[in-house]
């Protein structure tokens, strides 16, 4: 347990203390671009330490598994998924590489939040975490939810300072992280044509293989 809680403190740390700090501006101008290599292979090492971690943590019951919560989990985890498999499959400049298009127009799932991705993360963290209802899940899920809805802030705290703040407001201005905030607010409207079919459907064969293979994967079967 105590290998789990160091693992989810260097997980969330370099995230959080690190890739949208200052800090990362300091180590950018002395390292260049052998900045982006150690942080991808210091983030790949966390979450390798995070997950055998939690492998081999002890099940230590705080709530003890909800039954009823099962049947929400496999609803809620399918917009988990589309928020995924969408945000990535969709041009957006808080992605890594793609800041420049923060002067087009927001498009597609990017109408919905300019976080797709870290917001699907955010909500499978907490479906799962729930569901499991022990301390080694609330620490493993936890640093998934941490760094995935402080992420967003971050993200947008770089964005703004390496954009300059004009070009992100105009952004910004047009979207939102919470999903669908911008569009009820007018500042945006839904566009299922920018979205497109074949991003939905990777997004719901991506939930069926998980559902359907998620008692031989990880070994716990997501159904009552």
């Amino acid at each position: 347990m105590v290998s789990l809680i160091l693992a989810a403190l260097f997980f969330a740390g370099i995230h959080l203390g690190v890739a949208g700090t200052g800090l990362r501006d300091r180590l950018i101008a002395a390292m260049g671009r052998g900045y982006r290599v150690v942080f991808s292979v210091a983030s790949l090492a966390g979450l390798a330490w995070l997950i055998l971690a939690y492998r081999h943590a002890p099940y230590l019951p705080a709530w003890g598994i909800l039954a009823w919560w099962k049947p929400v989990a496999i609803v809620l985890m399918l917009p988990a998924f589309l928020l995924v498999v969408i945000g990535l499959a969709t041009p957006n400049p808080t992605a890594v590489g793609q800041d420049e298009r923060v002067d087009k127009a927001p498009e597609g799932i990017v109408r919905v939040t300019r976080h797709p991705f870290l917001t699907g993360v955010a909500l499978w963290a907490i479906l799962h975490l729930v569901a499991n209802g022990d301390w080694a899940s609330f620490v493993f899920f936890g640093a998934f939810v941490v760094v995935a809805g402080a992420g967003t802030v971050s993200i947008d705290a770089k964005r703004r300072r390496t954009l300059g703040d004009a070009r992100w407001q105009a952004f910004a201005d047009r979207t939102s992280i919470l999903p669908f905030a911008a569009i009820v607010q007018g500042r945006n409207h839904f566009s299922a044509a920018e979205i497109g079919a074949w991003r939905p459907l990777a997004g719901v064969l991506a939930y069926a293989l998980m559902l359907g293979g998620h008692a031989d994967i990880i070994g716990v079967s997501p159904f009552p």
